[in-house]
């Protein structure tokens, strides 16, 4: 069958194919604020995870370190594009099971998993409170649940300054950022049966590598990204300036910005 057209392809499908031709430095750049997130849950080996919005499969791999051979991993994830590379990732363990699905709507077991993870995979809910009762049902008494989330735009200086270097002012969604109000996302866990719900707020300065790597991450995810995936005249004319803009750090070898999230960690 013939690939689809750039064209033809829906923004999150489009997104998709972004991320799976970039994991490799994505993962560089988001693996410390997901590693963040994931040393709340503080898991035992044979557990039961669930991680949601998995995408390419690093956070898998990570939490099959903890859980080992004898723990269970589900990784989740809407975007076939990205579970396939994970696949291809995880395939030598027998503790994934890798399920096509929307994650608010996962039908697994009640009472099944002993944590919930998550890396920037619970802000575009439809139903966030119908989507975090769900994963309070699959949730064992006391099991946890533990992500990072963005922070408010203005605070992002791996989102506001691709945009300004390359011209822009705000995002075009703001759906990334729709768990930036702390108090929103407490009632939202509260809503939804949790307890026990701890918000820290975390900076972290998170790299690609250097000019070239972080421009072509930059350019394909993130605030900057969606609007030049979508508009590739917008991307030509974007590039320059957001290369000069990086340069501009002063570090060739590796240039950093600062992710500035929420850890947020609850019992069921």
């Amino acid at each position: 069958m013939a690939e689809a057209s750039i064209d033809s392809l829906s923004p999150r499908q489009l997104h998709a194919k972004a991320w799976a031709g970039e994991y490799e430095l994505i993962d560089r750049q988001l693996s410390p604020l997901g590693l963040r997130a994931m040393k709340e849950l503080h898991l035992a080996p044979a557990s039961t995870v669930i991680d949601v919005g998995c995408g390419t499969g690093q956070t898998i791999l990570q939490l099959a370190d903890r859980v080992g051979d004898e723990g269970l991993i589900y990784g989740v994830d809407i975007a076939e594009e990205l579970l396939s590379v994970a696949n291809q990732r995880t395939s030598h363990l027998k503790c994934v099971q890798l399920i096509n699905a929307d994650a608010q709507a996962l039908e697994l077991p009640s009472n099944s998993a002993d944590a919930i993870f998550s890396r920037f995979g619970v802000m575009a809910f439809d139903d966030p409170i119908l989507a975090f009762s769900n994963f309070h049902r699959l949730l064992k008494p006391n099991g946890r649940i533990a992500f990072c989330c963005w922070r408010a735009f203005c605070d992002n200086e791996l989102d506001r300054f691709p945009l300004l270097a390359a011209g822009f002012r705000s995002p075009s969604d703001e759906t990334p950022f729709s768990f930036s109000d702390a108090a929103y996302v407490r009632n939202v866990l509260a809503s939804a049966g949790f307890k026990n719900i701890e918000i820290a707020s975390y900076d972290e300065a998170v790299t690609s590598g250097d000019v070239d790597a972080m421009t072509r991450v930059l350019l394909s995810v993130g605030p900057l990204g969606k609007i030049a995936r979508e508009n590739p005249a917008v991307k030509s004319a974007a590039e320059p300036k957001l290369r000069e803009g990086l340069r501009s750090l002063g570090n060739g070898t590796s240039v950093a910005l600062v992710a500035s999230v929420w850890i947020v960690s609850a019992v069921a």
